[in-house]
């Protein structure tokens, strides 16, 4: 869209909602003045202002703090920002794009996203299947995913699509690429053979809590054991954490602290 738009020639900003701890979020995100926090020693510009002309992408939207979703509803509508600290308003002349693999109308009627910024920004929807209910576009993804990775010269047979339409593909797009990564690595004279594709284990469907001995232990106690056997999952990636949880990564950050595990 950015690079097919008049605005192709100006920055291209990406900001993931996510991947920020809650209490950076609007700095990050609106820029702020020198010395209006500790550890202001210099001003800096937001993903807003770096974006200016061009496009900003706001990457899994639905992990944004409420309590900053005013500031961004404001932003969309005015068509400007103030920086932290600051005591003006800065025009601004970006494109928002968003994307999240949340169902934010499921958040609004949750009271977990504002509803004036949800329809602000669902002007124009695009939703995206996951891979394994598009497997037809495997022969247009296959490709650019070994350009990418640098081998856009190997050669992938059919027998070869075949069984990778046969895998159900947890993890997307994300886990193709890495399947692709390695039979790269071990592919020979340029040939993508079926031999080369390793997948990750499918997990077994766990053990209903029903059938866990709970019983005696305290909600606090499952939760923690619930929040550190899940970060052990992600390998600490609490975005996705959050996800599997299924809480905000903003309350994920809280119950952290709190437990302090």
């Amino acid at each position: 869209m950015h690079e097919a738009s008049t605005r192709a020639g100006a920055p291209f900003v990406v900001f993931d909602c996510g991947a920020v701890p809650p209490n950076l979020v609007e700095s990050e995100l609106f820029g702020h003045e020198r010395g209006s926090f500790t550890g202001a020693h210099a001003e800096h510009q937001g993903a807003f202002e770096r974006a200016r002309g061009g496009t900003l992408f706001l990457d899994e939207i639905g992990e944004l703090p409420l309590d900053l979703q005013p500031r961004l509803l404001r932003a969309l509508d005015s068509r400007s920002i103030r920086r932290v600290g600051g005591a003006r308003d800065r025009a601004t002349d970006v494109r928002i794009v968003a994307a999240t693999n949340r169902d934010l109308a499921s958040l609004v009627e949750a009271k977990q996203f504002r509803q004036d910024l949800y329809f602000r920004l669902a002007a124009a929807v695009v939703k995206l299947p996951p891979l394994r209910e598009r497997l037809e576009d495997l022969p247009l993804l296959v490709p650019q995913l070994l350009a990418d990775l640098g081998g856009g010269f190997v050669h992938v047979p059919d027998v070869t699509y075949k069984q990778l339409a046969a895998h159900r593909w947890p993890g997307n797009v994300r886990e193709l690429k890495n399947v692709l990564a390695y039979a790269l690595a071990f592919s020979d004279a340029g040939v993508l053979e079926p031999a080369g594709l390793r997948f990750l284990p499918q997990r077994t469907a766990a053990s209903s809590p029903e059938q866990l001995r709970l019983g005696g232990l305290s909600l606090g106690a499952l939760e923690d054991a619930a929040i550190r056997q899940t970060l052990a999952l992600t390998r600490g990636n609490k975005r996705q954490a959050a996800r599997l949880l299924g809480i905000a990564v903003s309350t994920l950050y809280g119950k952290l602290e709190r437990h302090v595990l």
